[in-house]
């Protein structure tokens, strides 16, 4: 067993830079996801960021932020509960799919990775904190993008440290309805990567909505949430009936 360490509330953190809290009982599974993620680390490898501080900061502060925006949909006056169909396409370790899961129980997020160890890690792990809004799945974006039950089947997709701008697009806008948006959480960010993206995202029937830039609250670190929107079904590709 690994030693107990306590994440920090920073109850006026959250409200300052998000407006918005933890109830007493979300603070509770931030915590169980913290303890459950370094004792999965020992055999996985799942994160380098283990201390409390930056765990809060990097995993749960940064996960959350880039589905606050108005775009994301998580936010939005016509839908209060936010019932949102969602995908985090390369969750490695969970993020940002759990704390998202989390914080909006009324969604339904599907964690999305390749690697069958870290699935069968986090199904267990989802199991144990009773995460019943999240599933997992073992598989590739671009293989389950061609089977009936996920193609165009979800209204928000996540991408954090995935690959290139470009791949990500690729990724996601076949996933998503019409309407849909891909969040892709970035670093730095220029101009010139984004008219480099531009076309990559029309290609596959979406539009470069809004690209946020922001410092994380406690290391200033720079942050960048690329928000794609569907606007068309993507080009045809072979459907496999689910």
């Amino acid at each position: 067993m690994i030693e107990t360490l306590k994440l920090p509330e920073m109850a006026d953190l959250w409200q300052d830079t998000l407006g918005w809290q933890p109830s007493v009982e979300q603070q509770q599974l931030f915590q169980q996801l913290y303890e459950g993620i370094l004792e999965g680390n020992q055999q996985f490898n799942l994160t380098r960021i283990t201390d409390p501080v930056d765990f809060w900061e990097k995993h749960l502060w940064d996960s959350l932020r880039g589905v606050w925006s108005q775009e994301s949909g998580f936010r939005s006056e016509s839908n209060p509960t936010s019932c949102l169909k969602v995908i985090d396409i390369g969750t490695g370790a969970g993020f940002p799919g759990l704390p998202v899961a989390i914080a909006f129980p009324q969604s339904s997020v599907t964690l999305l990775d390749s690697t069958r160890k870290k699935i069968n890690f986090l199904e267990t792990l989802r199991c144990q904190l009773g995460i019943e809004n999240a599933t997992t799945v073992t598989g590739r974006a671009e293989a389950i993008a061609i089977i009936q039950q996920h193609r165009q089947a979800y209204d928000v997709a996540l991408l954090r440290a995935v690959a290139p701008a470009d791949v990500c697009a690729k990724y996601a806008l076949p996933l998503l309805k019409t309407g849909g948006v891909a969040i892709l959480y970035r670093g730095h960010w220029t101009d010139d990567e984004t008219q480099s993206l531009k076309p990559v995202v029309e290609q596959f029937g979406g539009v470069i909505e809004s690209i946020e830039g922001f410092s994380t609250p406690i290391t200033n670190s720079i942050r960048h949430c690329l928000y794609l929107r569907s606007c068309l079904p993507t080009r045809e590709l072979p459907i496999i009936a689910s």
